[in-house]
């Protein structure tokens, strides 16, 4: 086996190497940085010149919904959120019969435009006449929270997001925005970035300037396609990063003509759009996934509450990809073997392993743990809450790990994968939805509705997204079936 380098603190890359991770500096830009009461927010609002308020918050899609509001309604906004007909903004738990969502700002999430600095955003929470609705997606997550904290943990993630850069044709198709993108290698073509330069550069400096350290930015391994990482965070301080971040790439491209997508595959022969979730459990300021790689037995630098940790991701892998790969077409970015694209990034398989891109679960340096199946389109309160609750009960049940993976799992036989013992994830949603309805762990830390478990709201909607596309008549059943017989 190969031994793990050091000095990786943090539970993220440390910055980028080989695709994806080198040492970067460990400091932690979160929530301690920034406004932490209502009277901080006032004074910012004041010296930054804030004219106007974004109340926003996700349905299970994550899709942000706001509304703007003037500035000088701070108390207000503050006081009473901003109210929603939650039937019209999307599958938050309501009927057209209920009575309206409040959005409640988060005072510590307030994000200042970096593009329209007069404008800013709140993360909010919802409520129904004054209660917290249990079908929001941060609530869930917020619960998640308290119940690890009074375990003794506290959850801070990083996570890496992939999107594509890409214009409309006439047709109504979509290309590569940079025609000149055609190489068939084109992961880390400087060429590329150059003539990308403009918008790429600018969100590293919107990023930078966010106080979330842009350490990195990168062509991936997809014509047209960018990574640009930041720093870690507690884990609701990040979820509400990621989705800003995507809002923010989608509206500085569409300000361009261009459009931008975290989809997980807009094309069938390029790579997909991962969002690589870096975990690890802290407790007084002290990562406890961290040790020193001599004191591991695994040589991995990881104590043995991460390896628990680790177990609980395996025993739950094909139940939680449900959430955190949880549209129809994150299945077709997740393949088992080489796909025409020269690597995946994107393994099927229930595994995990030191500095191994073909496994599930990475391990690049000591301290964190990475999952690469989680995808672009996930909901990050949701994915992490998922996470999470399979992660601790691992902890919880002490489950072993199994040894670590070093092989090229890409080459692996179905007679070496079972030989292994090495398990693949569900090839479809559906099939996913039915692993995480047996789930009772995550059932559990989803919590429970006014109708029931979250997770059967979730798994209904899903099953008929997967309904509404399986009854689609695709190209290729035209083209393959048409005149076959």
């Amino acid at each position: 086996m190969l031994a793990p380098r050091k000095g990786c603190a943090g539970p993220l890359p440390c910055g980028r190497w080989g695709g994806y991770t080198y040492a970067m500096a460990t400091l932690d830009q979160s929530l301690g940085t920034g406004p932490q009461t209502a009277d901080d927010v006032r004074r910012i609002i004041n010296e930054r010149g804030i004219e106007f308020l974004f109340a926003q918050f996700v349905d299970m899609h994550a899709k942000p919904s706001a509304k703007l509001v003037p500035a000088h309604h701070l108390d207000d906004l503050l006081a009473d959120g901003a109210g929603f007909a939650g039937f019209a903004a999307g599958d938050i738990g309501q009927g057209p019969h209920d009575p309206d969502i409040a959005a409640i700002p988060d005072p510590r999430s307030l994000t200042i435009l970096p593009w329209r600095p007069t404008v800013a955003r709140f993360a909010c929470d919802v409520t129904v006449e004054g209660e917290p609705w249990p079908f929001c997606p941060r609530t869930i997550l917020r619960n998640a929270l308290d119940r690890a904290k009074s375990m003794g943990f506290e959850l801070k993630i990083g996570i890496e997001l992939e999107y594509f850069l890409l214009r409309r044709t006439e047709d109504g198709g979509i290309e590569i925005a940079d025609d000149q993108d055609t190489l068939d290698l084109p992961c880390y073509d400087m060429r590329a970035l150059t003539r990308n330069l403009d918008f790429v550069s600018q969100v590293s400096k919107a990023v930078t300037e966010l106080g979330w350290d842009n350490y990195a930015t990168d062509h991936e391994d997809a014509n047209g396609q960018f990574e640009q990482n930041f720093q870690f965070a507690d884990a609701l301080t990040t979820c509400d990063r990621a989705v800003f971040f995507r809002y923010m790439i989608e509206a500085m491209a569409q300000e361009r003509g261009l459009l931008a997508t975290f989809m997980p595959k807009p094309f069938n022969n390029k790579t997909g759009n991962g969002c690589h979730f870096h975990v690890s459990l802290w407790s007084g300021g002290e990562n406890l996934f961290e040790r020193d790689p001599a004191d591991d037995p695994r040589g991995l630098g990881l104590s043995e509450l991460a390896y628990n940790f680790i177990g609980g991701l395996k025993a739950h892998a094909k139940a939680y990809i449900a959430v955190t790969a949880p549209t129809v077409n994150s299945y077709k970015r997740l393949v088992v073997g080489a796909p025409t694209s020269g690597a995946t990034w994107a393994p099927a398989y229930v595994s995990y392993g030191y500095n191994n891109r073909t496994q599930m679960l990475r391990v690049p340096a000591g301290g964190r743990i990475e999952d690469r199946t989680v995808d672009g389109s996930c909901n990050p309160y949701l994915a992490a809450t998922a996470m999470l609750a399979a992660g601790l009960d691992g902890v919880e049940r002490k489950l072993d790990a199994g040894e670590p993976n070093a092989d090229n799992l890409y080459t692996y036989s179905e007679e070496q994968r079972n030989a292994h013992g090495i398990e693949l994830l569900p090839a479809n949603l559906l099939d996913a939805t039915r692993e995480l309805e047996r789930c009772q762990v995550l059932r559990d830390w989803l919590g429970k509705t006014r109708d029931g478990d979250y997770v059967d709201y979730f798994i209904k909607v899903k099953r008929g997204e997967w309904q509404a596309a399986h009854e689609e008549i695709t190209k290729w059943e035209l083209n393959r079936y048409l005149q076959l017989f």
